[in-house]
């Protein structure tokens, strides 16, 4: 089965299908963040770092990474930022960008072989990134539109993604180094948004065997409790083939759907990883129980006097 392998110096992740679903850590990204797009404006990557940190102890083993922010050196930014995280993680990157001269800036300071986030069925998208792709022995996001827009029809998403996959190889680049993000819509604007995604998610799996990944917390936009639906909507995608996506490992809910999807799906190995997270505390010893009852009744006692 197709396994997609990215890397820092000293670490691999593989995203496959009979791999656990991978977690790409989504917060260092200034886009609605005001102050954090200020401080990196400013060479200040002080929240960067704690982002970086908190995301890694949350359980994400790779992080997307993206500097966009309007009238500042994006590729400058972008780099120092990789730069930044390389020195204190060992996870995997996704250089997260819309700009040709950004994706080839973190790119070249990048160790290891990175995830490029993203590249569409556009023609000029293609021709510019496909070829730094290749260059830097990347794997790559192929984003699901083109041209006209995206499409409501997942078919016509299908379309796109086999045509990107078939120019990725005209460029070199394997079919194994392509994740598919099918373009999740939001449910409470499109109300069979989660039907199509499920039915395009197993065609990509089935019949083109690639990879996919997604935003995920754009299938909630808009509506209360989002962490319960993007948790239904995670635990459905991987059961239809899903094996990675861009979210917020800080959110319980989300993880918690991932987990348990993982131990449905046989891709967590006599449910280490769930017994891990969920194992009760080992009970305290006689003594020390005896210890600590005899100090809450003498508490309990001055209480009341």
């Amino acid at each position: 089965m197709t396994e997609t392998v990215v890397s820092s110096a000293t670490r691999e992740v593989v995203i496959g299908f009979e791999r656990p679903f991978v977690i790409i850590g989504e917060r260092i990204n200034p886009t609605g963040r005001k102050q954090l797009a200020a401080e990196m404006a400013a060479g200040d990557y002080s929240r960067v770092e704690a982002d970086a940190r908190a995301q890694i102890a949350a359980g994400a083993p790779m992080l997307d990474v993206n500097a966009g922010i309007p009238l500042a050196d994006e590729p400058r930014i972008l780099a120092e930022t990789i730069q930044l995280v390389q020195s204190i993680t060992d996870a995997p990157l996704s250089i997260d960008s819309s700009i040709v001269a950004a994706l080839e800036a973190g790119l070249a300071v990048y160790k290891g072989k990175p995830l490029v986030n993203s590249v569409t069925g556009e023609e000029e998208r293609l021709e510019s990134v496909l070829p730094l792709v290749k260059r830097y022995n990347a794997a790559v996001v192929a984003i699901s539109n083109d041209e006209t827009g995206i499409s409501e029809d997942p078919d016509i998403r299908y379309a796109v993604a086999k045509m990107i996959v078939e120019r990725a190889a005209d460029h070199g680049i394997p079919k194994a180094d392509v994740v598919v993000d099918p373009l999740i819509m939001p449910v409470g604007a499109v109300n069979d948004a989660g039907r199509k995604a499920l039915h395009l998610i197993r065609r990509l799996r089935e019949e083109l065997q690639v990879n996919t990944t997604c935003g995920a917390s754009n299938f909630s936009f808009g509506l209360p409790n989002r962490h319960g639906l993007n948790a239904a909507f995670l635990s459905m995608a991987i059961g239809a083939g899903m094996t990675s996506a861009i979210t917020n490992p800080l959110h319980a809910p989300e993880m918690g759907a991932i987990l348990g999807a993982n131990v449905v799906m046989g891709h967590d190995p006599h449910c280490s990883a769930w017994i891990r997270k969920h194992r009760e505390p080992p009970a305290e010893s006689g003594d020390a129980a005896n210890d600590g009852g005899r100090r809450r009744r003498r508490r309990e006692g001055r209480a009341v006097a």
